[in-house]
């Protein structure tokens, strides 16, 4: 069973920038970026296929992050600039297995909170 470890949430002042990482412990067709804040339903930020590269983004993120993935260390990221404070949330790394499956790996989450 795959395994993905999340790093790089933290606090930071609105304008600001984070990276998160997410380290897969094998082979996956497909992974993003979800993110939850509290008292609101988890949403997608970013995905990526792993094999040809091509990314996706929300609209209220287009522009200021850009998610990336390091094949040869097995790990993802998430470049975060320009952050506002309504980016505070979980943020979960996610992926798939194969092409027919859905994103059901999941990290653990890490915090980011941005203060104005």
């Amino acid at each position: 069973q795959v395994q993905l470890v999340e790093s790089g949430g933290g606090s930071v002042q609105a304008g600001g920038s984070l990276r998160l990482s997410c380290a897969a412990s094998g082979y996956i067709f497909s992974a993003g970026w979800f993110r939850q804040a509290p008292g609101k339903e988890r949403e997608v930020v970013a995905t990526i296929r792993t094999g040809t590269g091509s990314t996706s983004y929300a609209d209220s993120v287009t522009g200021r992050f850009t998610i990336s993935q390091d094949n040869a260390k097995n790990t993802l990221y998430l470049q975060m600039n320009s952050l506002k404070p309504e980016d505070t949330a979980m943020y979960y790394c996610a992926a798939a297995r194969f092409s027919w499956s859905p994103f059901n790996i999941w990290g653990q989450g890490t915090q980011v909170t941005v203060s104005s």
